[in-house]
Parts: structure tokens; C-alpha cells; sequence
């Protein structure tokens, strides 16, 4: 994964998957894939082909709802998500693991990191959203999943090394808010005509301090058979420190382009 870090940090993180394997010739089937809206009247986008979407303007969306969920489910309040059930869909036609994968990401107030949803679990969220699930591609969308939240957390800790102070970082709760563009982002689309297809906000405790990110989730230009996923990736402007931290990357990186 490669970032070209600026005032708002640009992550590009191809797809983890080889896909010169002979797994590659699947169809496309990835998770949490923004749409290229230059292109929504052509060929369908890699996210239309995954969640089976229409050509209507409101972009898929990332399976595991973030929002406020079902309103008979109980709701976590540390992911704003319902508890996602292990059992298997009605209809369901091949078994899925239920083993969930461990982040890096540690988990405020406790010795423990966040944990990913299995492939079961991934797959339970796509039906109770009526999306498209290919059963024999859910763990290929599992690890793309997982990849990009890696990526998210590996661009907050970029900016929190600014901050000697707190050397251990932890992800408090995060929330889903897909259609609530950040200013940045409706600025972005009015000027490039492209928005994201998803928006997190993760609330980082910094030894004490709850800072709140904000990331944005583009699709990228395909590398061949690899799709391609633009983070952007910065602190919201709730306080002076924020504003401080994004001013100063948006002069490191004028020095790094105009004086090196």
C-alpha cells in the first residue's frame, strides 16, 4: 500500500488479491466498492457488479451497516451496528467460516484489538441488506474488507505520530455515515464530479483525548484486473489541534513539493 500524504491522506490500496491466481477469473466481487460516477452510464461499475445494484444515483454502500441498523435489533454502541448472527441464511446453499480475523487496531479501555466479521457473518449482513452475496467470492470480500480498514488505521497513526505525547493510540467506536458528505468531500465532487461511495468516522482516544477522523472512500482507476480504492484519511476541524495538525501537513507537504 502506498500514501502520498497531503493535507488529507491519499491511501491507494490495491486489492489484496492475486489475481494472476486461478481464482482471478471469478467474476469482480469485492466489498466496500466506491463508484466511478464518470462512468455510471456505461459498463455497470466493479460495486454494481458486486451488490447488484441499479444505475440509480444512490451508491452501494459497505455491507456491514454502520448506521443505525434495524430498529428491533439491538444496537452496539461502540460500532453502531446489530450483533451479527453466526448461523447460516435462509437459503443459503454453501457453509461459510465463522472464524473472524484480528486487526492491528487497538480497542480503547481494554488489552484487546477490534475484531473483523467472519466470512458467515460478512455474508449475513450483505442478505439482511438485500445485496447481491456470490457465496464462493464472501471470502475474497472479507479480506478486502479487512484490508481497507488496515489501511484507514495505518493513515490515522501517520497523523497521530505527531503527537509524542500518546504513544498507543486507540480506536474508541466508529460510525458509518454514507450519506453525509464531509465538506471536503462535496467540495471534491463539485469541483471533480466524483463522490465517495462511503464515509467512516472513527473516535480515536489519545491517552485521554477523543479525536475524531473522518474517512472518505473512493474507487480508484482499475490496475488491470485489480480494482483499485483511494482513502482519504485526516482529522475533523473540532479543535485547534486538528486545525493545527492539517495546517501543518498542508506545509510539509508544499515544502516537500516546491522546495525539495
Amino acid at each position: 500500500m502506498s500514501a502520498d500524504r497531503s493535507t488529507t491522506t491519499n491511501t491507494k490500496a490495491s486489492c489484496p488479491v492475486d489475481h494472476n491466481a486461478p481464482a482471478a477469473t471469478a467474476p469482480h466481487s469485492r466489498p466496500e466498492c466506491p463508484v466511478d460516477h464518470t462512468q455510471r452510464q456505461q459498463a455497470p461499475s466493479f460495486a454494481q457488479s458486486l451488490f447488484g445494484t441499479s444505475s440509480q444515483p444512490e451508491a452501494p454502500k459497505c455491507p456491514v451497516d454502520h448506521a443505525d441498523g434495524e430498529k428491533s435489533a439491538p444496537i452496539n454502541p461502540l460500532n453502531m451496528m446489530p450483533q451479527l448472527t453466526q448461523d447460516m441464511h435462509a437459503g443459503q446453499t454453501t457453509p461459510l467460516s465463522t472464524e473472524r480475523e484480528f486487526s492491528t487496531i487497538p480497542r480503547s479501555n481494554a488489552e484487546a484489538v477490534w475484531e473483523y466479521p467472519s466470512p458467515q457473518q460478512f455474508y449475513n449482513a450483505l442478505a439482511r441488506k438485500n445485496m447481491a452475496a456470490p457465496e464462493e467470492y464472501v471470502d475474497v470480500m472479507v479480506d478486502i474488507h479487512n484490508f481497507l480498514n488496515e489501511g484507514a488505521w495505518n493513515e490515522v497513526l501517520k497523523w497521530e505520530a505527531r503527537h509524542k505525547e500518546c504513544l498507543m493510540p486507540r480506536l474508541t467506536r466508529l460510525q458509518g455515515r454514507p450519506n453525509d458528505l464531509s465538506p471536503m468531500a462535496r467540495f471534491s465532487s463539485w469541483i471533480h464530479g466524483v463522490r465517495p461511495f462511503d464515509r467512516h468516522d472513527w473516535y480515536v482516544d489519545r491517552c485521554g483525548k477523543q479525536v475524531r477522523y473522518v474517512i472518505d472512500y473512493y474507487e480508484g482507476i482499475p490496475e488491470g484486473d485489480n480494482p483499485v480504492f483511494n482513502l482519504v484519511v485526516r482529522p475533523a476541524i473540532d479543535d485547534f489541534s486538528s486545525l493545527a495538525d492539517r495546517a501543518k501537513q498542508l506545509w510539509d507537504d508544499a515544502k516537500e513539493k516546491y522546495l525539495n
